[in-house]
């Protein structure tokens, strides 16, 4: 029996179902064309989108919500702007659609194309950051794919300002509005519905806590593209230059402790001559250091871990932090607690180096960099929907060209098969 939300549902992946025909054969001059006129709006829109925004945050601070969800929720004319940019900044990326991955010729003549083409309609479900109903507007439209945007209550106002923006973009370069859908209800059973469509919504993509993406793990019939954790690890290893440790330990942990590469565990080499350092600039920096029993006899300000801190993503100015007696033992603890996110050694020692990024199993490990830069941005993707932790399809920041799937062309001259 089909509820309101199937219903609703049904109604929003067949509209969405064909603006992605219509976006499979757009050209990518209007593609990008779409995304600077959706930037154009969002600029252009500053005062409704702070307003709509300035609703949620005064609802959410009246509810409690917790300093790192807020940091994620609020807006201002700089994360606009940033806002902007990003669409922006995917109108100028190449367009993966059409791309030929490979090509062969047969014996027989025939010549086989892999090509690249969209994956057809996304469904994305995201919690408190507003700027998810942009990012996924841009990058679902510049590789050819419709989107189904299913945010958070606590930022519906904001969401819904954005929405409005993104769909003059596409409206203005004559694209379907239908490509970039908002559900227009906050009730939280239109999940179930989303998660049940198969056939209609080809992937289900979660951005939130884990308590939701466990959830959608768990219940959807649709493919999904997800991570449950950033539980991150920064490894000191015994040859780090102490100077440069220290700057990334700080600010791999405290530049922005919300956001999903932030690391959340500071392992350190029993054998690096300045641990105290570290532990130090942390506090200094306001961060709260959950500490084993050697590390809290360094500096009286720490506090003692348990065992569940090991497996924790704080998303907070709070950090655990251990020491470890060696790169074996730092990989086995990163094996043991880790989600498969971002990690980073630090060392001067390029072996060591070599055998942590080689044997480590993460989306993505670093030598000498802060696990910050885990940002889709920052390694030239473009704006990202998000950081993929499984093994197939698409691994580390999901941008346009893990948004495709492929399909093989055969272009013969009569052939058939004896």
């Amino acid at each position: 029996m089909m509820t309101d939300n199937d219903t609703l549902m049904a109604n929003m992946t067949a509209n969405a179902r064909s603006a992605a025909r219509c976006l499979a054969g757009a050209n990518d001059a209007t593609k990008a064309a779409a995304l600077l006129a959706a930037a154009g709006a969002l600029r252009a829109s500053v005062a409704d989108i702070l307003a709509a925004n300035a609703k949620d945050v005064a609802a959410a601070v009246a509810a409690g919500i917790s300093p790192a969800m807020l940091d994620r929720l609020k807006l201002d004319e700089g994360r606009i702007a940033a806002m902007a940019s990003a669409v922006e900044q995917v109108a100028t990326l190449e367009d993966p659609v059409g791309q030929i991955i490979d090509s062969r010729s047969r014996p027989n003549g025939l010549v086989m194309e892999r090509v690249r083409v969209p994956v057809g309609v996304l469904g994305i479900i995201y919690e408190s950051r507003p700027n998810v109903t942009a990012d996924a507007a841009a990058l679902g439209l510049r590789s050819g794919n419709a989107v189904i945007l299913r945010g958070g209550s606590e930022a519906v106002h904001s969401n819904r300002a954005i929405h409005a923006a993104m769909v003059q973009g596409v409206t203005h370069a004559g694209l379907p509005a239908d490509a970039v859908q908002l559900v227009p209800t906050q009730d939280r059973a239109v999940v179930g519905a989303m998660l049940r469509a198969q056939g209609a919504i080809d992937m289900i993509i979660p951005r939130g806590g884990k308590s939701l993406v466990a959830r959608i793990q768990d219940e959807a019939r649709v493919p999904v593209l997800a991570h449950l954790d950033g539980i991150n690890h920064s490894y000191v290893h015994k040859d780090a230059d102490p100077e440069m440790a220290q700057a990334l330990v700080v600010n791999a942990k405290m530049r922005r402790t919300g956001i999903c590469g932030a690391t959340e565990t500071l392992l350190i080499d029993q054998d690096y001559p300045a641990p105290a350092a570290l532990i130090s600039a942390l506090l200094d920096a306001g961060c709260e250091v959950r500490a084993d029993d050697i590390l809290m006899e360094l500096d009286a300000r720490t506090v003692s871990a348990d065992a569940d801190d090991w497996d924790t993503e704080y998303l907070d100015s709070v950090i655990s932090a251990c020491v470890v007696s060696g790169l074996d033992d730092a990989m086995a603890h990163i094996a043991r607690h880790g989600s498969h996110h971002t990690d980073a050694i630090i060392t001067q020692d390029a072996a060591a180096a070599a055998r942590f990024l080689a044997e480590v199993d993460s989306a993505i490990v670093m030598h000498n960099a802060s696990t910050q830069f885990a940002d889709g941005g920052e390694f030239g993707l473009g704006a990202e929907i998000g950081i993929a932790t499984g093994r197939l399809h698409a691994r580390g920041p999901v941008a346009l060209e893990g948004l495709t799937t492929y399909k093989w062309i055969v272009r013969g001259q009569g052939q058939t098969r004896p």
